[in-house]
């Protein structure tokens, strides 16, 4: 009998942004599903997803979403630490790189560069 190799995944607590993807043009099917916008209504050009430990920090990324760009928040989760903004493209490129900066510079964080579909 072969043993079975058991393994575990656990989040290790960081001050750490783990993704900062940016979504170009997607499929309008993708708004509503993430219920971003009702069937027919999708007139937005981009949705940026991030994530951060600690989970907290979602709202503070949140916050300068909205004031560094023309955004609408999409979803915001201070417990797993997710957030999803969607606008213009040029509008979501801003907000991410206004948290991406604030959040190494003032806070120290580490973080991950913007990635594109």
């Amino acid at each position: 009998m072969e043993d079975k190799q058991r393994i575990i995944q656990e989040l290790v607590p960081g001050k750490q942004i783990t993704l900062a993807h940016l979504i170009a043009n997607p499929d309008p099917i993708l708004y509503v599903k993430l219920g971003l916008s009702p069937a027919g209504e999708c007139t937005k050009g981009a949705i940026g997803v991030l994530t951060v430990s600690p989970a907290e920090t979602a709202i503070i990324m949140a916050d300068i979403a909205l004031k560094s760009a023309g955004i609408e928040l999409g979803f915001v989760d201070r417990f797993a630490g997710s957030l999803i903004i969607n606008g213009t493209v040029s509008s979501v490129e801003a907000s991410m790189q206004a948290i991406l900066e604030y959040i190494e510079n003032t806070l120290g964080y580490s973080v991950v560069p913007i990635t594109r579909t």
